[in-house]
């Protein structure tokens, strides 16, 4: 597969993990951070946009908090992300300062992908910034999100915004300087120079080996698999191999783009979003959201299960207990019950015209 989309792109986003930027003892290496900026500044000399979705808040906060290793509870994981957030960014300033560029802080939740206006206003601040020649360092924001919001890894993040801001390309950095066939820890494995789709969900990718970090390969696997889906060319490569994987060098593992470009909020729906219950389909009402991709109407509702809000993730499953699509739904789960089965006219001469509605409307839905 030819690199040539890599060398070409304008707009790249680069990801980078807390393992290739914190020393052992939870400390910012101030030696990594200077060389991942200075790659970063020689690729906005290249003329390249560049925005940098940067873990190692965390990290960054377990040393001036004491703490031998990444916590387990939330509590103490959002105290040092507070901590170490600030020391992130500062140091990151710092650094570009040297090269004549400034950076703007962008701290995201799954709520400024999902909800329309937030993600709407997120996409117009990152290009703005891209504008006005900053570069972004996006992060989750840890000191908030809880397990229930989180993204989950900033792989997947990253992922998503790429596709937000329409890059052309998304770099994942790693320890490991590319995607084998199977995990190179245990030896005999391959290097994957390019790989497709197909090729991705043949990986066995393994897990963390950082104490650090909470991602892996399987992560960066699974934001490959994303990214390229829904249009952005990607390239899995070690942080020292950046610049030359940027240009389009053969290090790393490369994945074209497999599709063309797929909305913010369907992607986050598909790949990010916690699905809060579970709508039970008929067969009449499978076929008209899967192959005629209509909206879900209350009439082909047979059940719901769990307890959800008006505007959560559910997922939709047909007879046989399959999961077809997962979409937001206009109900809460309880005011479903005395809907289900009932046609929309009916529902709407006797409660009134606000029940005229739709289950799950087909702009706010995604086939799986």
């Amino acid at each position: 597969m030819s690199r040539e989309a890599v060398a070409a792109a304008r707009r790249v986003v680069v990801k980078v993990g807390s393992s290739s930027l914190a020393s052992p003892d939870g400390h910012l290496d101030g030696g990594r951070v200077d060389a991942l900026v200075g790659a970063l500044a020689a690729l906005r000399t290249d003329g390249r946009e560049v925005v940098l979705v940067s873990s190692g808040a965390i990290a960054a906060g377990l040393g001036p908090l004491g703490l031998a290793r990444r916590p387990r509870d939330l509590a103490t994981l959002q105290a040092a992300a507070s901590v170490g957030q600030g020391a992130l960014v500062h140091r990151y300033a710092s650094a570009f300062a040297e090269h004549g560029l400034r950076v703007g802080q962008v701290l995201l939740t799954a709520e400024d992908v999902v909800r329309r206006a937030h993600y709407l206003n997120a996409r117009r601040t990152l290009d703005r910034l891209l504008a006005l020649g900053v570069v972004p360092v996006v992060n989750e924001n840890d000191a908030v999100a809880t397990a229930e919001i989180r993204f989950g890894d900033n792989d997947r993040l990253a992922a998503l915004v790429a596709n937000l801001v329409a890059a052309d390309l998304l770099v994942l950095l790693s320890d490991v300087d590319a995607v084998y066939d199977r995990d190179p820890r245990r030896g005999g494995a391959t290097r994957l120079a390019s790989a497709s789709l197909a090729d991705l969900d043949a990986v066995d990718a393994g897990g963390s080996a950082s104490g650090v970090g909470t991602g892996g390969m399987a992560t960066k696997v699974d934001a490959a698999r994303i990214a390229a889906g829904s249009g952005v060319a990607v390239v899995v490569a070690a942080a020292s191999a950046l610049l030359d994987a940027a240009r389009g060098a053969d290090v790393g593992t490369y994945v074209p783009a497999a599709g063309p470009r797929a909305g913010s909020r369907l992607l986050w729906l598909a790949h990010a979003s916690t699905p809060a219950g579970r709508l039970l389909l008929d067969e009449g009402a499978v076929r008209a959201v899967v192959e005629r991709r209509l909206s879900l109407l209350p009439a082909g509702v047979t059940g719901a299960e769990g307890e959800f809000a008006a505007g959560d993730p559910v997922e939709l499953v047909g007879p046989d207990l399959r999961v077809v699509a997962r979409g937001l739904v206009n109900y809460a789960s309880a005011e479903l019950p005395t809907l289900l089965g009932r046609s929309t006219r009916e529902l709407a001469a006797e409660l009134g015209p606000a029940y005229e509605r739709e289950v799950v409307h087909r702009d706010d839905l995604v086939l799986l």
